[in-house]
């Protein structure tokens, strides 16, 4: 981290803010109180002529947030999906953030496709357009195929963007260890872990042939989904910065005056796209991590159209059990079975209490149950959920940031369509479907066929892990050596798969 650059980003960064007007949206925006008020006026306005300008004829956090490059742009685009977070107005304006923002030229983008594919333009698409959107890393072209004259979505990376991601992650940095140093109770948040969680998921979108690996992954997952289409990938003319798919037809997912005219129904988009990315997360652990509305469309027969595959979300069988187990035990309300699956999870150091951490949840649950959705404030309770976290000294979870974040943005985007979508209902089918399938005897004999397959695999090595295990025991400074009997005794003696697996994991630890 380079100090020096680093507080000077810092500093033009609250400087943009109050030079294009947007320090004061933001403050209204999250009710800011007035000593915050008074404090961030006092140390913006003598450094406000240090600012970007910004493009006047945006919106002022827009305006901001695309001066100030595309890190902040990510943040801005999922604060788009929160109006009950950050209020109508505000989320309106950050909506341009998604796929608005202002193109590279032509002649640019010409020069991209020539140097990744060595064809030009010409040779390898009969027509290619002006930019259709522009986000924050890349831009899309309509054009067609030479060969075939198929319609297809050219994606660009910007120029220069990896620097420009560079100099804004590297404040980042800068900016966790003065959290950390200046606010030691901070540190249970790992702020320097979130921002590297961020920067690596990040670094993915940069490199369009993952990108498209991942495209492909997740068409394979979801081929059987009702109502959900993905478009394909044109492998031959796709590389690292340039990346060629089946052309989209629809109407963006976040206009709801066409979806309107088009004749869709919202009320059930809403609970299909919520019920489709739960699916993805427990059923596969494999989802769309950026699924705000820029990223989707509603095809003329009604199917969600989803695409820009360059964040993705992994997360393994154990923990998409934790997550169902939480989830399905607010949908019952069984406070005290999310509290469990807390500690069981190591999620709560085990020297807090049980009980008391599951009257605290019940205070973050209750208020959704029997409530219409436009009464909750969520920003009330996020701020309470983040008090509890605090209070039982629960670090944050890295591998769970993506999913918290993109549940937090499928929220958004359900209740743009419906307000007044209830989320528990609706998740409920999907969760209880997984808990069922995911927990009971059919999961543990799956379980147990799996741990089977890798003793298989490690059955041929068994003799001399066991070998190595007794003679370490019998003095662990002596290093192993190749003697047959030992192993040979163990089996000759009946050893079973579940021996075999006692002493393999006792090896392994030691």
């Amino acid at each position: 981290m380079k100090g020096p650059h680093n507080i000077w980003r810092l500093v033009r960064t609250g400087a943009t803010l109050e030079r294009t007007g947007a320090m004061g949206v933001v403050l209204d925006a999250f009710d800011a109180p007035r000593p915050l008020r008074i404090a961030a006026r006092l140390l913006g306005w003598p450094f406000k002529w240090l600012g970007y300008e910004g493009d006047p004829s945006m919106p002022p956090a827009t305006r901001a947030l695309s001066a100030l490059g595309p890190a902040y742009i990510k943040f801005g685009q999922i604060l788009s999906t929160r109006p009950d977070v950050v209020g109508n107005e505000l989320a309106q304006q950050l909506r341009v953030l998604q796929d608005k923002l202002p193109p590279f030229s032509i002649e640019t983008a010409r020069q991209q496709v020539r140097a990744e594919l060595g064809l030009t333009v010409e040779e390898a698409f009969s027509e290619f357009g002006e930019p259709v959107a522009a986000a924050s890393i890349a831009q899309v072209h309509k054009a067609r195929l030479a060969e075939t004259g198929q319609p297809v979505a050219v994606k660009v990376l910007r120029p220069g963007i990896e620097r420009a991601f560079r100099t804004d992650i590297d404040a980042f940095y800068f900016s966790a260890f003065v959290i950390e140093t200046l606010a030691p109770s901070a540190r249970r948040l790992r702020p320097r872990d979130v921002v590297a969680h961020f920067e690596s998921v990040v670094l993915g979108e940069l490199d369009l042939r993952l990108e498209s690996a991942a495209a492909s992954e997740f068409a394979a997952n979801t081929e059987g989904d009702a109502g959900f289409q993905l478009p394909e990938v044109v492998w031959g003319l796709s590389g690292r910065r340039v990346m060629t798919m089946s052309w989209a037809e629809g109407v963006p997912l976040g206009d709801n005056d066409a979806i309107d005219r088009a004749g869709h129904d919202r009320v059930a988009l809403s609970e299909r796209v919520l019920q489709l990315f739960l699916n993805h997360a427990l059923r596969d652990g494999y989802f769309h991590a950026d699924m705000h509305q820029g990223n989707l469309k509603v095809a003329p027969n009604g199917d969600i159209v989803a695409y820009d595959f360059g964040i993705m979300g992994h997360i393994d069988e154990y923990t998409r059990r934790v997550y169902a187990e939480i989830l399905y035990g607010f949908i019952r309300r069984d406070y005290k079975r999310v509290a469990e699956v807390h500690f069981e999870a190591g999620y709560v150091p085990a020297d807090r209490d049980v009980d008391e951490f599951a009257r605290a949840l019940r205070a973050v649950g209750e208020p959704i149950f029997g409530m219409d959705a436009t009464r909750i404030s969520m920003a009330r309770l996020l701020s309470y959920l983040f008090e509890v976290t605090e209070r039982f000294g629960m670090e944050t979870r890295t591998e769970l940031i993506l999913l918290q974040r993109t549940m937090v943005v499928v929220e958004g985007v359900a209740r743009s369509l419906n307000p007044h979508m209830n989320i528990w209902r609706v998740a409920h089918p999907v969760v209880e479907d997984y808990i069922k399938n995911a927990i009971g005897p059919r999961a543990s004999v799956r379980d147990l066929t799996r741990a089977a397959q890798v003793l298989a695999r490690f059955g041929p090595r068994l003799p001399g892990l066991v070998e190595a295990a007794l003679i370490r025991q019998a003095d662990p400074r002596e290093p192993p050596r190749r003697n047959p009997w030992p192993g040979r005794l163990f089996w000759g003696g009946g050893g079973t798969a579940l021996g075999a697996a006692l002493v393999l994991l006792w090896h392994v630890s030691a």
